[in-house]
Order: C-alpha cells, then sequence, then structure tokens
C-alpha cells in the first residue's frame, strides 16, 4: 500500500472549487489609473470595431509599463485587455494586419511571460478571465448568473458563446479532486473510492455535455460564423487570410519580429485534457499511430503556465485505468467503462455543435465581403477542401478521431 500523492492544486494555479477558473471572479478594471487609456478603448470596443477606427484608436496609445500591475489578477486582467486589442487590430474590417504596434506588443509580450502564455488572445483571456457573477456569488456553474466582461461585437451571442465554456468549466471542476482522491485509492488499494469517483466523473460529464447543448438558446449560428468566429482566428497557416508570414510585433525603434500563433480553441481547456488524462485516453496523430497528437501536444503552449505544469504532473502519475485493467472487481471496471462512454457522448454533442455552428453555415454561402475579415476564405478555401477551426486543425476528422479515440479506451470484460 502506497501513501497519498500530496499534490498541492494551489501550487498549480489551479482552485479546489473552480478548477482552472480563478478562485474569484475575474477583475472588472485595472486599479491603478495609470492604465485607464486602455480600459476606455476596451469599453468602446464593439462600436470601435464596428466604424473600423479601433486601430487609429489604438495607434495613438501610449508603450504603457508593466511594473503598475501588482496582482495576478490584474497580469490576468491585462493580459485579457491586449488579447482583445491584438485580435481586433488584426481582424478589423478592410483586410488583416501584418503589424501590431509597440503599444500592444511591447507590454504584452512581457504579461505573457509572466503568466506563461502566448501573447494572443488564448482560450484563457477570452473564457476563464473574462467573466461576472451578477450575484456576487462564486457559484460559477450557473449560466443565468454570469455575464463576459468583454466582446468584440457587442452580441449577447458572442457573451452566451464564452459563458458556456464559464459553465462547463465551473462544472467540471468537481470532477478534479474527485479524480484526485480517486489516484490516492489505487495506491491504497480501496476499489470503493475509486469506482465512486469514476461515478462522480460520468455523472459531471452527463452534465457538461447538457450545459454544452444550451449553445443555442442565445448564439445563434449565423452570428457566430458571421461575426465572431472571424475575431477568433489566429495568425498561423493565415496565408489565405493576407498573414503570409502572420503579423509583425513591434517593440520600437525599427524593432521587432514576425510571429505566427494559433487561434482560440476549446482544445486550448486544461480541463478537457485533464479528462483524457485521468482516465488514460490516449490520441493519436493519425488513426492507428501510436505518436502523440502534435495538435493536442501544441495547445499546451496556449494554456497558462501553472496549468499546462499540472497536467504534465498528471500525466506523471496517473493510474486509473491500469488499475482498472488490472483489477478483478467489476464494480471499477464498469464505472471506469462508464465514465468512458459518457466522455464520448460529450465528444458527439461537440460535433453535433461544431456542425450547426461552423460546418453548416461555411455550406450555406460563398464568403465574399473582406477577405482579410472572413476567416471562412483561410479555413474553407484549403488545398484539402476541409474547414479548419480557429486552432488550426481540420474539424471534424479531429473531432471525430477524438471521439474514436475515446470509445477505443473501453475495457472489455474478463
Amino acid at each position: 500500500m502506497l501513501g497519498p500523492l500530496n499534490v498541492n492544486l494551489a501550487d498549480f494555479g489551479v482552485s479546489t472549487r473552480n478548477g482552472f477558473l480563478p478562485d474569484q471572479p475575474p477583475l472588472r478594471e485595472l486599479s491603478n489609473s495609470y492604465y485607464e487609456s486602455w480600459e476606455i478603448v476596451l469599453s468602446q470596443l464593439p462600436q470601435l470595431l464596428k466604424s473600423a477606427s479601433l486601430r487609429s484608436h489604438v495607434d495613438q496609445l501610449p508603450v504603457l509599463s508593466t511594473k503598475h500591475l501588482i496582482s495576478e489578477g490584474e497580469w490576468q486582467r491585462a493580459y485579457m485587455i491586449l488579447s482583445f486589442f491584438t485580435h481586433s487590430y488584426i481582424w478589423e474590417a478592410g483586410g488583416p494586419s501584418q503589424r501590431l504596434p509597440a503599444s500592444i506588443s511591447v507590454p504584452f509580450l512581457e504579461i505573457a511571460q509572466h503568466l506563461g502564455l502566448p501573447p494572443t488572445a488564448t482560450y484563457a483571456a477570452l473564457n476563464l478571465w473574462n467573466f461576472s457573477s451578477i450575484s456576487g456569488a462564486n457559484d460559477f456553474t450557473q449560466l443565468e448568473d454570469l455575464r463576459s466582461l468583454h466582446t468584440f461585437t457587442g452580441t449577447k451571442d458572442e457573451e452566451w458563446f464564452y459563458l458556456i465554456s464559464v459553465a462547463i468549466e465551473a462544472y467540471g471542476a468537481k470532477i478534479i479532486p474527485a479524480m484526485m482522491k480517486a489516484m490516492d485509492a489505487v495506491r491504497a488499494n480501496d476499489s470503493g473510492v475509486v469506482a465512486a469517483a469514476l461515478e462522480t466523473f460520468a455523472l459531471n460529464i452527463k452534465e457538461i455535455a447538457r450545459i454544452l447543448n444550451r449553445m443555442d438558446e442565445h448564439c445563434s449560428p449565423k452570428v457566430f460564423y458571421d461575426e465572431i468566429r472571424p475575431f477568433l482566428a489566429g495568425s498561423k497557416n493565415m496565408v489565405l487570410a493576407g498573414l503570409p508570414k502572420g503579423v509583425f510585433y513591434e517593440e520600437g525603434e525599427g524593432k521587432g519580429e514576425w510571429r505566427q500563433y494559433s487561434g482560440g480553441s476549446n482544445a486550448q481547456s486544461s480541463l478537457i485534457q485533464f479528462f483524457d488524462i485521468v482516465l488514460g485516453v490516449e490520441h493519436h496523430l493519425t488513426k492507428g499511430s501510436k505518436a502523440r497528437n502534435g495538435f493536442l501536444s501544441e495547445m499546451r503552449n496556449y494554456m497558462p503556465g501553472g496549468h499546462r505544469a499540472f497536467l504534465e504532473k498528471m500525466e506523471s502519475i496517473v493510474n486509473i485505468r491500469e488499475y482498472a485493467e488490472s483489477t478483478t472487481i467489476s464494480e471499477v471496471t464498469d464505472a471506469y467503462n462508464l465514465a468512458v462512454k459518457e466522455l464520448e457522448l460529450f465528444r458527439n454533442v461537440h460535433i453535433q455543435v461544431v456542425t450547426r455552428f461552423i460546418i453548416t453555415p461555411s455550406r450555406q454561402k460563398t464568403p465574399n465581403v473582406h477577405p482579410g475579415l472572413n476567416l471562412a476564405v483561410a479555413s474553407s478555401n484549403t488545398a484539402s477542401k476541409e474547414l479548419h477551426g480557429t486552432g488550426g486543425t481540420q474539424l471534424l476528422p479531429f473531432l471525430k478521431q477524438s471521439r474514436d479515440e475515446t470509445k477505443d479506451a473501453t475495457l472489455t470484460s474478463a
């Protein structure tokens, strides 16, 4: 019998209550008036984008220092602000900008390094650090009690799109301590606790699938595809959209660097990758290969540094599937298979949502308007004719393979 693992979630910036969301709602503004110019532009962002005047406003901003950011919450808000500025500046109507001015890039590079993130709009910026609670409660599982702090479009649709992910993160957070307890129970050979934890996993995955299926309630597929999705695009593999070399991040005095980053993607959710890790679900480059999926590995780089380290720690100590495979106790095997089945069903729901919100709209019309702004130009007119996601991967083939590989983790009865 082995002792407990004694993993301290706080060491990785993971909340025992909210998982990868912060313990408290994100800050609504930076406390120091030094950053007032950022806050003013951000508050006007949807209107500035509609009038195609965002770039002219940003070009007038000074290059601000990061020395007045006094808490981790302020670093996170500053990162969120500059993420919105970056994608707004690049994808404002009229064609993409191949340059990012120093007023954004200089502080953004410093802030991103501090948080262990790339200087682009990530899942963390748009979801984890971009919401508030109407009631002031710290239960973030109730969608009706949540609001997004900021959006590109000012639409309820965009807000709801982000908040679905926030609620999923909050509800799924319950799985983290349960599975940590299960890993300790494996070491103590306590099959009852392992089985109970796996049943908890299954129940929670079932609930987050229900939350994901609520996307249509306030988010229109047409609004998402035409108005929201373009701003989520990155600068990587965007030749057809007008960014052959990516974006040049200016650093002043003629200095700078061409950079290419993937866009925001749910594959950057540490929670979703945690599910696979604790169940021992393996994803490969191609069906039947043994090489690890490079896209999912790359998406780890778009997670906050502490969260990325947590997933790496979990990979080094995970023991649940091995235990479920080796035990003769059917209660454990059945609970494990139930957890795998619910994760497979969740991935089916994800495929259905992607079909409604991306695949179907892409087939209903030919993109025209602004080639630089409309992501559909870059994501559908590729040589392979496969629609790509904002993260850069082929959408349906990737999602279906992930679903099938989840199903493949099912254990056969002895």
